[in-house]
């Protein structure tokens, strides 16, 4: 995951981790069931887990920098499960989770193919009627900007429900509010 300083100082303080909690969170997981066994793919520095720990039943992260992912364990290891992995290719079991997350994280994936395979991991985790939800930022040349220096393959609406139906999921749903976008799909019975 590349990221240039401003980026890094942005998603490590404390004013994005309020925003997490208070804001994106809970639009992001609006009418989104959980159930009792949640895979949060790509944490990052933490304020996505940090907000989901507190909504979710149990909770497994894996995240791909393992730095992160060490500090992550250290601050989280009593409530979640951190695994220092790759979200395409996770190594855990097929239909084990009710749930599949991934937030503000999607255009850090760096080309279609990886993020094609994070969908399809994702499917393969779940169990049969689990939900994978999920938001991320639209594109535009702001957010272009903000990614200078940075991993940057944004995924917009159409293209998504597209990918995620070609993934296998069902009863897709995507909400655009400003530059935010917002997913949830299902796995079928």
């Amino acid at each position: 995951m590349a990221m240039n300083l401003l980026h890094r100082r942005r998603c490590s303080s404390a004013a994005w981790a309020d925003v997490v909690r208070d804001d994106l969170l809970p639009w992001a997981l609006a009418d989104v069931e959980l159930g009792s066994q949640t895979l949060e793919i790509g944490p990052g520095y933490g304020a996505t887990l940090r907000a989901l720990v507190d909504r979710a039943a149990t909770v497994t992260a894996v995240e791909v920098d393992m730095t992160m992912a060490e500090r992550l364990h250290e601050l989280y290891g009593e409530r979640a499960r951190v695994i220092h992995g790759d979200g395409t290719d996770t190594g855990l079991p097929d239909a084990h989770f009710t749930s599949v997350v991934c937030f503000t994280m999607l255009h850090h994936v760096s080309t279609v193919r990886l993020q094609d395979q994070l969908f399809a991991e994702a499917y393969r985790v779940l169990t049969p009627g689990g939900v994978f939800a999920g938001s991320d930022r639209m594109p535009s040349l702001l957010f272009r900007l903000i990614h200078i220096a940075d991993t940057y393959n944004p995924v917009g609406a159409d293209d998504l429900r597209r990918r995620l139906g070609a993934a296998g999921f069902s009863d897709i749903r995507i909400d655009v509010a400003g530059v935010q976008l917002r997913w949830h799909a299902t796995k079928p019975n």
